[in-house]
């Protein structure tokens, strides 16, 4: 999670604000995806090798 805030923190300096804010958007929503999968892939499954990616 570090390295992501730093290279957020680059891209503010680098492009300003708004570009940040945009890359924080698409960020935030595919980490929004991606736990959405994985609470589907856990909900249907029955357990085994199919739903082992999502456990954090």
């Amino acid at each position: 999670m570090v390295p992501l805030l730093l290279v957020l923190l680059l891209a503010i300096i680098l492009f300003g604000a708004g570009f940040a804010v945009k890359i924080l958007w698409w960020v935030a929503l595919a980490v929004l995806v991606v736990w959405l999968l994985g609470f589907l892939m856990r909900s249907t499954s029955t357990g085994g090798s199919r739903g082992r990616w999502y456990r954090w």
